[in-house]
Parts: structure tokens; C-alpha cells; sequence
């Protein structure tokens, strides 16, 4: 795919901020869509009937489609007008979300969220390719700094906060409706704004074999990411063999892109970079820690502080500062100071490291007030750390490539969140029946202190009206209620710990790949000096005939 820069003649600074600004707004409405069903769950599942595994296709859904959108976005951009992409991707988005906001029909929500997931991954693909191939390399920092405050900053800080207050204060149906505006403010701001334009180039056919394999491989891993912790993972032989295909499947894909030789949906010259290799894997990693906190921090404030939808949306609201100051701060360093984006990864991680390691020493006597330096922390160092792998995967890449590239990175970035949260609650489970079978064993009632407890709750209960034989039975109830909440709280102490050990974990692997790309890649570039060294010229040199003399 070649793309021409944006169109002379027009106040590139005014066109530049119309484009910038529609495509955050763009990437705001699927931040809202993506995260709708973390806290609108239970009102969504009470208003349509349906039952846990019913519900969860809502989730799979839009999920697998997202990604799917990943992967087809960068054809999406060869066939289309990118702009007209976009634009259609928001409207169809707002459109998709109004039909949402007025229907209760099981069937219909799940159709309406995979066009949602769809249209999603290919206006955040689309619109961060623009951005970089609109502007020069030069002004990317602080550019993809504004890109990050809509598609990562929103999903985590802002949307929960404004879903809490929703569902609070109206209903699941507003979380839907409120995105509608949002869909066609950006879409007009698109539409008036100056916008790269597809240089003639020579169109490949569509790989549906590819996509077709790719697709049922997304949508495997999707359900069983999702879903695997509710059935124990393989003891349940639906995730068992949704894994053995899309396993696969996966690999069916990988092989039809190489007989396809450079014809199939998967770009391998992306893989040529270093810098983009290294950030691949580190999507990863950090779509772990981003997802699984944005996870663990709701959750504990939502079962066991006991916190409203409001109350637990806003928790994290306060961090999205510091994570757009971080971002911003990161951006100036970078753009006018010339500091190499790898630079600030260090201090992302040890943020998100320290933050967690604070976050495990909650407990049931938490407030907001107690966690909030942590999530502060976390919030600041998820600021340096994004901007820095953006960058330093995308920076390099070419303009044929760069879709493909960001795409890629997306779905690696989405498949370890997917990671991340699967694994953080398999770990709770665990953790709360684990903590559960200890704590009850050293709960005995012949324990002096168990039974002043049991004594004195008692005394308070019979104060209260209760008969003895009753009180006898709810201090007995109380003490199990309360050996419950405090395994929970152990629970996700550990969860909060363990994210803390993936860097400790992952650090000195990716140092050690990085070492590793770095050294591959300048023995490559030796070998290829080498080669054109001793490639003859192409001028011969003819013998002399020496002629004798008269």
C-alpha cells in the first residue's frame, strides 16, 4: 500500500488539528463500547434474562471481531479510501450502538457487538495509520501521545468512571446512547478535515483462505481466554478442543502466508525490523499489565470494599491525569530533547511495579483514599511505558507496512490483556478456595480467641432481639462470612503481587531478546555488506595484446 502525504494548499495546522481531533473522538466511542460490560454486567443480564454462558457471547463477540478487524484493516486501507474508512467505521459504530441502546433481544445484542468489535479494530488501526503517515516522524511523539489519551487512557480512567455514573444514575441503555454524539461529532470533523489520500498502486486480491483461518483461530483463543477460568480451563472439554483448533487453525494460517509468498494478509516483512520485533513481544507484557490492573483495581473495590458502580469507576479516574502528564512528558522528551523512546521504558516499569507492590497491602479496611497513591503510580507509569513501545514499533516501518504493522501490535497488545485477565482470575479462584481450607483449619471453636468472638457477637445479636439458639447461629454465620472476605482479600493481594512479578519475570527475558534482535540484526547487516563486496562489478577487464615492435 502506498499513501501520499495530506493534501497542499490548506492550513496544514488547522486541517492537521481537525484530523487529530476526529480521530480521538473516534477512538473514544469504541474506548466506551469495549468496556461497556465490566460494570453494566449485572443490569444487562437482568434486563435481557440471560444466563451466564448466554451472556458471554456478548463479551466473545465483540472481542473476536476486534481482533478480526485488526488483521483485515490494513487490506481495508489498500481497497478504500482511508478516510472514508474511518468515517465509516465511527458511523456504522454509532449506528450499531443506538440500535443497542433500544433493544433487550439476546440474539440481536450479540450480532450488534461483534459489528461494534469489528468496526472498532478497524478505526483504531486506521486511524493510528493516518496519524503517522499524515505528519511527519518528526512531530509523532506528542501525536501519538494524543492518540493514546482516546484508545488507551479512555478504556482505562475514563469510560469506567462515566459508566459508573450512568448506570448509577440512568441505565445500561445510556452507556450505549452516549456514544452516538461522540460517533458523529468525529465523523464531521473527519469529513471537513484534510486527510493522506491512496497514491495509485496495484491491487492484490483479497486472501480469504488466510482470513477465513486467521478468524476461526481469533475466535477460539477469544473464547477460551474469556471463558476458560469459569469451566477450570481444559477439564471442560468445549475449551479443550476450542484450543486444540484454534491451535490449529493458527497454524494452517501460518503456513498458507508462506506458500501465499508475500500474496496472503499477513505482512512477514514487518519481522525484518528489529525495533518492531521487540515491541511485538513486549505488547504483550504490557497488555497484561495494562488490562489485568485496569481488571484487579475495579474488582476489589467493587467485592470486597463494597463500592457502588460510581464510586468504583471513579477510583481509577484520577490516574487518567497522570497517565495523559506522563504521556505528555514523555512526548516533550522525545520531540525536543531527542531522548531515545527506549529510554523511559525503565521508569514505566518500575512505576507499574512499585504501584502493584502497594496495591498488594490492601485490605477489607481500604478506602479510596488508601489505594489512591498507587493507582496514581501506576497510572504515570503506564504513560511512559505506551508512548515508548509505540513508538519504537511503528517508528521505523514503511508506509506499505505500517497498517499491517499497528495492526499486529494491536492484537498482540489484546491477546495478552486477554492473557492477563484469564490468568489473574484463575489465580483468585484458587487463591480464595486455597486461603479458604487454611483459614478454616485454624478456625476452630475451642480457640480462646474464636470463642470470645463468638461469644461477644452473640451477646450483641441477643442485645438486638435475637433469641440465644438464633445468635448462637448468626456469630457462627458472621465468623464464616468474614474468614471468606479475608480470603478474598489474600486472593487478590497475590493477584496484585503477581503482576508486579511479571516484570520482575519479564524484564531479563526481553533485555536478553533484545540483546539477541540486536545482534541478529547487525550480523545480517554484516553479511549483506559482505555479499555486495564480492559481487563483481560488472566491468571486465580485457587482456593487452602487447603488439612487437618493427
Amino acid at each position: 500500500m502506498t499513501i501520499a502525504t495530506a493534501t497542499p494548499g490548506r492550513d496544514i495546522s488547522m486541517a492537521g488539528g481537525l484530523l487529530v481531533a476526529g480521530i480521538v473522538l473516534a477512538t473514544l466511542t469504541e474506548a466506551i463500547a469495549s468496556t461497556v460490560l465490566s460494570l453494566g454486567r449485572g443490569d444487562i443480564i437482568g434486563d435481557t434474562y440471560a444466563t451466564p454462558d448466554e451472556f458471554a457471547r456478548l463479551d466473545v463477540g465483540y472481542t473476536a471481531f476486534k481482533l478480526i478487524g485488526f488483521m483485515a484493516a490494513s487490506w481495508l486501507m489498500s481497497r478504500f479510501d482511508p478516510r472514508s474508512l474511518i468515517v465509516g467505521s465511527t458511523l456504522a459504530m454509532g449506528m450499531a450502538c443506538g440500535i443497542a441502546a433500544m433493544t433487550a433481544r439476546l440474539d440481536l445484542l450479540v450480532a450488534l457487538r461483534m459489528i461494534q468489535g469489528f468496526c472498532g479494530g478497524t478505526l483504531l488501526v486506521g486511524g493510528q495509520a493516518i496519524i503517522f503517515l499524515a505528519f511527519p516522524r518528526s512531530r509523532q511523539p506528542i501525536l501519538q501521545a494524543l492518540f493514546a489519551m482516546g484508545s488507551v487512557v479512555a478504556p482505562a480512567t475514563i469510560a469506567p468512571a462515566l459508566q459508573g455514573w450512568l448506570l448509577d444514575s440512568q441505565s445500561w441503555t445510556w452507556i450505549f446512547f452516549s456514544i452516538v454524539p461522540l460517533a458523529l461529532a468525529a465523523a464531521g470533523l473527519l469529513l471537513i478535515a484534510d486527510a493522506p489520500m491512496p497514491a495509485r498502486a496495484a491491487r492484490r486480491p483479497f486472501d480469504w483462505i488466510g482470513f477465513s483461518l486467521i478468524s476461526i483461530a481469533l475466535f477460539c483463543f477469544t473464547y477460551v481466554f474469556s471463558q476458560g477460568s469459569r469451566w477450570d480451563w481444559f477439564e471442560e472439554p468445549r475449551i479443550l478442543w476450542l484450543a486444540v483448533i484454534g491451535t490449529a487453525t493458527l497454524l494452517a494460517f501460518l503456513g498458507q502466508q508462506v506458500l501465499a509468498k508475500g500474496q496472503g494478509l499477513f505482512d512477514f516483512t514487518l519481522f525484518e525490523t528489529e525495533d518492531f520485533c521487540f515491541a511485538f513481544i513486549v505488547s504483550f507484557v504490557a497488555g497484561a499489565a495494562l488490562f489485568g490492573s485496569a481488571f484487579l483495581i475495579p474488582s476489589f473495590a467493587v467485592s470486597v470494599l463494597a463500592f457502588t458502580p460510581t464510586d468504583a469507576g471513579q477510583l481509577l479516574l484520577p490516574s487518567g491525569a497522570l497517565f495523559i502528564g506522563a504521556l505528555l512528558i514523555a512526548a516533550f522528551l522525545m520531540q525536543l530533547r531527542r531522548v531515545p523512546p527506549v529510554a523511559t521504558v525503565p521508569f514505566g516499569i518500575l512505576m507499574i511495579m512499585a504501584a502493584m507492590w502497594m496495591l498488594s497491602g490492601s485490605t477489607s479496611e481500604s478506602g479510596a483514599g488508601d489505594m489512591m497513591a498507587a493507582i496514581l503510580l501506576r497510572g504515570a507509569g503506564l504513560g511512559f511505558l505506551f508512548l515508548s513501545i509505540t513508538l519504537i514499533a511503528f517508528s521505523n516501518l514503511k508506509s506499505r507496512n505500517l497498517a499491517s504493522g499497528i495492526g499486529l501490535f494491536n492484537t498482540g497488545r489484546q491477546l495478552g490483556g486477554l492473557i492477563g485477565v484469564s490468568a489473574l482470575q484463575t489465580l483468585i479462584e484458587h487463591n480464595v478456595s486455597h486461603n479458604l481450607a487454611v483459614l478454616g483449619a485454624n478456625v476452630t471453636a475451642g480457640a480462646p480467641a474464636i470463642a470470645d468472638r463468638l461469644t461477644t457477637t452473640a451477646a450483641l445479636l441477643t442485645a438486638k432481639g435475637m433469641d440465644a439458639a438464633a445468635a448462637s447461629r448468626g456469630a457462627a454465620s458472621l465468623l464464616g462470612r468474614a474468614v471468606a472476605g479475608q480470603s478474598t482479600v489474600i486472593a487478590f493481594d497475590t493477584a496484585f503481587n503477581a503482576i508486579g512479578l511479571l516484570f520482575v519475570i519479564a524484564a531479563p527475558v526481553l533485555v536478553g531478546i533484545k540483546i539477541g534482535l540486536s545482534r541478529y540484526a547487525k550480523a545480517r547487516a554484516e553479511k549483506g555488506r559482505a555479499g555486495v563486496a564480492a559481487k563483481p562489478s560488472g566491468h571486465h577487464t580485457l587482456p593487452i595484446k602487447r603488439v612487437p615492435a618493427s
